[in-house]
């Protein structure tokens, strides 16, 4: 699994985006087991993820209502099938509105141009 910490700090709330190889939900669990085995991962507020499936959307908002909606939304605009996207956020103490969903976006499309993986654009 890549990860890519410390992406994007606002009003306390720090992010981070993740992501790896998954052609299953076995294998998505596998993957964010793997990384909350990383203590900061572990006491993270989110960790709202996405991944298309063989054709099936899966998506968990851990919280982050609409986030993994999103992210879902981002995969399918890419092309990006059988790859789990997760988007980390520890949570600042401050409501940050509708800018968390720009941070969401933001850290997928960061992932998607660093790993070379889809089209950033999406």
């Amino acid at each position: 699994m890549q990860v890519f910490d410390r992406i994007i700090v606002d009003r306390g709330s720090r992010y981070a985006v993740s992501g790896g190889r998954a052609a299953s939900r076995a294998e998505v669990r596998a993957l964010l087991a793997g990384l909350k085995r990383q203590k900061k991962f572990a006491k993270a507020t989110h960790n709202t993820w996405a991944a298309i499936l063989d054709g099936e959307p899966v998506k968990d908002d851990d919280g982050e209502a609409g986030a993994g909606a999103l992210i879902l939304q981002m995969l399918d605009r890419a092309g990006l099938e059988n790859h789990v996207v997760v988007v980390t956020r520890w949570y600042g103490g401050k409501q940050l509105g509708g800018d968390r969903f720009r941070h969401v976006a933001d850290a997928v499309r960061l992932y998607l141009r660093e790993t070379g993986l889809g089209d950033p654009q999406a």
